[in-house]
């Protein structure tokens, strides 16, 4: 081409009279291909200012065309990875998303020229930057956008806000995505748009597929949820992980997993959705490859007092090993936490037992002082897991739960219904008994 040296300008003086004759022609094709070629001069003339100077100038002709517009943004795109240095790179992003910004027919280019920059300022420890670049883009609201491109888009904004430990706007950015979207089967969602339906872009090579993504989403909600020590949450995010079929099938996967859903299912607090998925977790069939953890769960299950000193003794080796399996150690309260648990379920068993126990005895079960067992009992019934009442002069616990007017009403009418039907019943016998004596008497 004849864009070498001096002729640069003369070359591309030429090619803009064409594109304006054709541009004020109506000719789509033709000014397509005359404002790329202005932009192939600059590239192969690495003449990258006057590049930056041809895309804006291009883009504010009067009339110009959008697919002009559209050809020439994903044109320059393609030269991006080739610039020569970060500044002409960072210099060239900048002048195409100012060339897209606010333009409808470009707003995916300007998505990913968004997500080259942010990754360029992350690389430079600049997250905050990064992650306030990535918010600019609502990609929910892009109709052409590949699904895949959608979520992992959404997904880079969740992990920025994530490592800039700007929890609040993780958890507003990750409920744009709904969890059911993963469940959809990819072969089966496939299908020929019809005539007037916008076409939907394929999505880009380096794009995770929709499994992979999966995984990826609820390792992001694991991060989210352990910042709250939400043990119930984090559960149900590596149950997830676990259902993935890439991970099912190799056991170096799913043996370190499975091992997690046991941890965060004992950590968790008694509640039903606890209770629900401690009883599906018991039936896998893959829990008899790691015995240690079946023993634990089956403990909780049972309805008996757990000695909380054996039980450490037990899986301390195992608590401590979690650090070097898959997903890392369990967050720091964890310990902590498990204590707690050990003795809210103790409580529950003593509470199935028990109507009345002095308080005296109660610690004793519970292997804690008195103060230690009243402190405990008062917070599970705040918390509304247990009815009881201390009669703190007496020090006894009262199990039994509180009844309104209805229901003791119903109770005194059922007693009532049930002592009538008894004397109905006694006077038949009474009744019969006179007749079988008197006819004994007549023969």
């Amino acid at each position: 081409m004849e864009g070498g040296g001096g002729n640069l300008e003369a070359a591309i003086e030429q090619r803009l009279n064409v594109e304006k004759q054709m541009r004020l022609a109506g000719e789509v094709a033709e000014t397509k291909k005359a404002v790329t070629e202005i932009l192939q001069l600059c590239f192969e003339a690495k003449a990258w200012k006057t590049l930056n100077d041809q895309i804006v100038l291009l883009s504010k002709r009067r009339g110009q065309l959008k697919q002009a517009v559209t050809a020439m943004v994903q044109q320059a795109m393609q030269y991006i990875d080739q610039t020569p240095d970060l500044e002409t790179k960072i210099e060239l992003i900048k002048t195409l998303n100012s060339v897209a910004a606010g333009k409808i027919y470009v707003e995916i280019e300007r998505a990913r020229l968004i997500k080259k920059l942010a990754k360029i300022k992350e690389e430079q420890g600049l997250i905050a930057e990064a992650a306030d670049l990535m918010q600019e883009i609502a990609v929910e609201t892009f109709g052409a956008m590949a699904k895949t491109e959608k979520i992992a888009f959404i997904l880079e904004q969740v992990r920025l806000c994530l490592d800039r430990e700007d929890y609040v706007r993780a958890q507003i950015l990750s409920r744009k995505i709904s969890p059911r979207v993963f469940e959809v089967d990819p072969s089966k969602e496939k299908k020929k748009p019809k005539e007037g339906e916008n076409m939907v872009e394929e999505a880009p090579a380096d794009i995770p597929s929709l499994l992979e993504l999966k995984r990826i989403y609820y390792e992001l909600m694991i991060r989210y949820y352990s910042h709250n020590n939400d043990y119930l949450e984090i559960c149900r995010c590596y149950k997830s992980i676990y259902e993935i079929p890439s991970v099912k099938g190799n056991p170096e996967q799913w043996i370190p997993i499975l091992r997690k859903i046991c941890w965060y299912l004992v950590l968790s607090p008694h509640d039903p959705m606890q209770s629900s998925l401690l009883n599906a977790t018991l039936e896998d069939k893959n829990l008899s490859e790691i015995p240690q953890f079946r023993l634990l769960l089956k403990q909780l299950v049972t309805m008996e007092v757990i000695q909380w000193t054996a039980l450490w003794n037990t899986f301390k080796d195992e608590f401590v090993n979690e650090k070097n399996m898959l997903g890392g150690a369990l967050v720091e309260k964890a310990a902590e936490d498990l204590r707690e648990r050990i003795i809210e379920h103790n409580i529950i068993v003593v509470s199935k037992y028990y109507s009345r126990i002095s308080l005296e005895r109660l610690a004793e079960l519970l292997c804690l002082s008195i103060q230690e067992a009243e402190k405990h009992l008062s917070e599970m019934v705040v918390s509304k897991s247990l009815v009881a009442k201390i009669d703190r002069p007496m020090g006894v616990v009262c199990f039994q739960t509180t009844k309104d007017s209805n229901d003791i009403l119903n109770l005194w009418a059922t007693n009532l219904e049930k002592l009538l039907d008894l004397v109905e019943k006694s006077c038949h016998q009474i009744h019969k008994e006179t007749m079988v004596h008197k006819a004994a008497l007549r023969g």
